[in-house]
């Protein structure tokens, strides 16, 4: 199976003049949960090379067994260097999408024309999409074939109100990832703050956190074993 990991190329957190990107932990385990599973993985990005690492990610209470395993895996860092460009990848050569997140996808992939018709062509081919976090955000300006969006009326869930609170960051963000889901007439659930929530709907996968990165993976890997 050929799975496509898309990666923010976005580093600016808003007019803070601090950094942000994808969140390590977000990467890290599902890219490991798939390629365990003997996944063929090829990274993008919009601007290709090395993808924006949000620094906090770094942090010794972000570390987990998949970011330190990644840490120490020299073959996927310089695979992480040298991500494709994202015009360079057609939807046709995989089996699924997954996006992880970091706050980096709300401003670059979310409104990436890239992206949405990616988004758009792997869906209509009946393959899978999965995204954590705040990636759940790429789905913004999706739609479906009947020209609604592409969550209206799905089960669907990412970065809480309530923990877009707590790091402090509602007034920075361009837009908040519950009340976008919402607005576009998602059904969305959470779990409590920071713990590991999924939402599958079809052939959509949704995790609410850095929690639910490798809930997500499994959730994708149990819907393409079972195609």
């Amino acid at each position: 199976m050929n799975v496509l990991i898309v990666l923010t190329s976005h580093d600016q957190l808003g007019n803070t003049g601090k950094k942000t990107g994808f969140w390590l932990e977000e990467f890290a385990a599902p890219y490991f949960a798939l390629r365990d599973a003997g996944a063929k993985i090829t990274l993008a990005s919009p601007k290709g090379g090395q993808p924006p690492l949000d620094p906090k990610s770094s942090d010794p209470s972000a570390q987990t067994d998949a970011t330190r395993r990644f840490d120490a895996d020299a073959a996927a860092q310089a695979e992480l260097a040298n991500t494709k460009r994202l015009a360079d990848v057609d939807a046709n050569d995989f089996d699924a999408v997954f996006y992880p997140g970091g706050h980096g996808p709300l401003w670059d992939l979310a409104e990436d024309t890239q992206s949405i018709a990616l988004i758009e062509k792997t869906l209509a081919a009946g393959k899978p999409v999965a995204a954590v976090c705040h990636a759940p955000g790429v789905l913004r300006h999706v739609k479906g074939a009947d020209g609604r969006s592409i969550v209206a009326g799905k089960k669907v869930t990412g970065f809480a109100n309530s923990e877009e609170a707590a790091v402090e960051l509602t007034d920075v963000v361009p837009f908040l990832v519950e009340d976008m889901l919402k607005a576009n007439g998602g059904d969305y659930s959470k779990a409590e703050d920071w713990a590991p929530h999924v939402a599958i709907d079809g052939l959509l996968i949704t995790g609410q956190n850095p929690a639910s990165s490798e809930p997500v993976a499994e959730a994708l890997l149990e819907l393409l074993n079972k195609k």
